[in-house]
């Protein structure tokens, strides 16, 4: 990372959260190469033949701390554990305030949550968005519904809405890792044009978490996670890296990453 001792050495502001946490996003977004037989370019998740870069932003300002370039075909997760190595000291050498790890569906993976020990040493909390992996089950409304913890509303007639928390266990690498997961669980018997639905209409979503918040205040902090899109829109039309411009995948590499610090 060439660019962190500029950072550090002119002192950049790190502006946190209302929560108290300096937000660090990671997030993957495609360049669309299309119609070129450049090294690495592949059949991205966006459905053109292109790039993936791994960007990782720090603090309001968004500060990019990297940008890994990645073949377009390659799973977003390969290789992950080794971004977070890097990145993760990186955002802490900028600032000692705690750190909010927020990360999209495609990264719901075990190894991606820091645990309890690591949390406390290095300060790092984590929002990750939940990957169900499966259909929706009218189930959860069930499961929300014999839950004294759950919170209900109804915005509309027809439509109700069940925020509620659960402790998950899982064992990995022989040891037994639980976390905590907001789940919110909507069920429409109509429809917003007011026809009564024959089946009922089930929408689950879910944020694994480090925080002790309360649930809504979790989801609401996720929610800024989309703030990505506005930065990676810089690397495509303010710098007009969408289409990078060597045949050779570790020139654009290096072509990304001087594109980082512009």
């Amino acid at each position: 990372m060439p660019g962190l001792n500029f950072l550090r050495q002119v002192k950049v502001p790190v502006t946190p959260l209302a929560c108290g946490h300096v937000a660090l996003d990671l997030d993957l977004f495609a360049l669309d190469n299309s119609g070129t037989r450049k090294e690495g370019v592949g059949y991205t998740y966006r459905g053109f033949d292109g790039y993936g870069v791994m960007p990782a932003y720090l603090g309001e300002e968004g500060w990019c701390l990297t940008t890994e370039l990645k073949p377009g075909s390659e799973n977003s997760q390969n290789g992950f554990g080794f971004v977070l190595n890097r990145v993760l000291p990186a955002a802490r050498g900028l600032t000692a305030l705690p750190i909010l790890m927020r990360l999209d569906s495609a990264h719901d993976a075990l190894e991606n949550r820091p645990d309890r020990g690591r949390a406390q040493d290095e300060g790092i909390d984590f929002i990750i968005k939940w990957n169900p992996r499966q259909k929706t089950s009218p189930d959860w409304v069930t499961l929300a519904q014999g839950l004294d913890s759950v919170h209900w509303e109804t915005p509309r007639e027809g439509k109700r809405v069940a925020t509620f928390s659960m402790a998950v266990s899982r064992r990995w690498r022989g040891r037994t890792y639980t976390h905590r997961r907001v789940m919110r669980v909507v069920e429409r018997t109509i429809d917003h044009k007011g026809q009564i639905l024959v089946l009922p209409d089930i929408e689950v979503e879910g944020w694994w978490t480090s925080l002790a918040f309360p649930d809504e205040q979790i989801i609401a902090l996720y929610r800024g996670h989309a703030t990505c899109e506005q930065f990676h829109s810089e690397f495509k039309t303010d710098m007009d890296l969408e289409r990078l411009p060597s045949g050779k995948f570790d020139t654009n590499t290096l072509v990304m990453a001087a594109g980082t610090f512009v």
